[in-house]
């Protein structure tokens, strides 16, 4: 069985706990990516929901959207978490808040279809208009 990977966001006030069992990873490059991060993409990956564990600082989240889809950010520093996705089924984690190492790197960069016009995707992954 995996480990579990510890997570927090740049301040330390909202910490989590995530199992090493991603089923998917990627870079997303559209805007809304983009805009939360403030980078040219997130790296993030695909887990059950029910897999990440907030240990502390859940006062100290700020969510912004709905319940069943919705980023995940501190209140204190704004750091991006994670993503609820798909129904509220399953969350991304923005891989820069991990601690630990995923053992599944990104395998794909998505939504290259509408990536910052001044970033060249130099590596040899697929890279795919949409999702």
């Amino acid at each position: 069985m995996a480990g579990e990977l510890a997570g927090k966001c740049y301040c330390g006030a909202v910490q989590y706990r995530v199992a090493d069992e991603f089923l998917y990873a990627a870079n997303c490059h559209c805007s809304n990516c983009r805009r939360t991060t403030g980078s040219a993409f997130k790296p993030f990956g695909g887990i059950e929901r029910g897999k990440l564990e907030l240990t502390d600082g859940a006062d100290k989240l700020l969510v912004y959207g709905e319940a069943d889809l919705h980023d995940a950010h501190c209140a204190e520093c704004g750091s991006l978490l994670y993503s609820v996705v798909r129904a509220g089924e399953y969350v991304h984690v923005a891989y820069g808040s991990l601690v630990d190492p995923p053992s599944l790197a990104p395998t794909e960069h998505i939504f290259v279809g509408s990536k910052a016009p001044w970033f060249e995707i130099s590596d040899t992954l697929p890279q795919n208009d949409e999702y």
